[in-house]
């Protein structure tokens, strides 16, 4: 393959794809940037620095899709730095309080937080809203670091903020238009459910399994049971298609009994001149009568009987 269409592997099309250079150059995801930058403030060719910012300075981004970071990672990474320092810049932007918004990297930034640093190293580019929100779900999509809820409210969020459709949310992301509708489908599941998928108890096909129960109560006992009885996927779907097939139970007819006791008065005499057992029995519009016979012989008794 020629040397100029070999793809760099970075976070992905998807946020190579927003980081457009003006001048017509080729799309560059955000390690590309920071692989450019050897030294720390030194300029790229094309204007870009990396820069030193107070920590103070820097605010999350409210629009970030994950809202769960694991302690014991994050405990990990922010020992990493206290011995070896930020290595690896966060992408901000400026925002119009004189602050910086975190676009990509707010893990690292969680960490040199913890570790005590007061400044760390920056990239600032200037994006708009969409874009900063874009970024943020692409980053952590790309990384994997969401779980099936955050991706799936990621998603819903750049629907109902931005007016996207799935297929376009799909070339942004770089996944394709039936990926994003399935996961957008995990926010029809009640919150309890969803609860279950975000602390890792209940697994995404599980999940998946339960969204045809429209009832969030049953949802829940349902998620209850997978998880008490160990239940694997295809159980789960079993018992999810047999509840639509539980056949409704009849109310039982309330016989009266002067009614009752008439039948079984036409019974004693009918089986008196039979010389059998016979049986009336009454439904709400119809019923039948039983006559019982053992044998051929006792068949054409009956008839007999019958017909004389």
């Amino acid at each position: 393959m020629p040397e100029n269409k070999k793809q760099k592997k970075g976070l992905g099309k998807g946020l190579g794809a927003l980081f457009m250079d003006t001048s017509g150059a080729e799309p560059e995801s955000e390690l590309d940037i920071i692989h450019e930058i050897e030294k720390i403030g030194a300029p790229a060719a094309d204007g870009k620095q990396v820069v030193t910012l107070k920590i103070i300075d820097i605010e999350p981004n409210k629009g970030q899709p994950r809202k769960h970071f694991d302690p014991d990672k994050l405990e990990a990474l922010s020992e990493s730095i206290r011995e070896h320092g930020v290595v690896q810049p966060i992408l901000v932007t400026p925002t119009n309080s004189g602050t910086y918004r975190i676009v990509a990297g707010e893990r690292r930034w969680r960490a040199a937080k913890m570790a005590g640093l007061k400044e760390m190293p920056c990239i600032i580019r200037e994006f708009e809203e969409q874009k900063v929100m874009e970024l943020a779900l692409v980053e952590n999509l790309q990384r994997e670091d969401l779980n099936p809820i955050e991706e799936a409210e990621g998603y819903q969020k750049l629907m109902d903020t931005f007016q996207l459709t799935q297929e376009e949310i799909g070339q942004r992301v770089g996944k394709s238009r039936s990926a994003v509708a399935n996961a957008l489908r995990l926010n029809n599941l009640s919150q309890p459910v969803k609860e279950m998928v975000i602390d890792g108890r209940l697994s995404q096909g599980h999940a998946r399994t339960l969204l045809p129960v429209e009832d969030p109560q049953l949802q829940q006992t349902l998620a209850e049971r997978i998880l008490k009885e160990g239940l694997n996927v295809r159980q789960v779907e079993a018992l999810v298609a047999s509840l639509g097939k539980e056949k409704p139970v009849k109310p039982k007819k309330v016989e009266n009994p002067l009614m009752r006791k008439y039948y079984e008065d036409v019974e004693n005499s009918l089986s008196s001149r039979l010389g059998t057992k016979v049986k009336i029995q009454e439904g709400n519009k119809k019923g039948k009568i039983e006559i019982e016979y053992y044998s051929k012989e006792d068949l054409e008794r009956i008839l007999f009987e019958l017909r004389s």
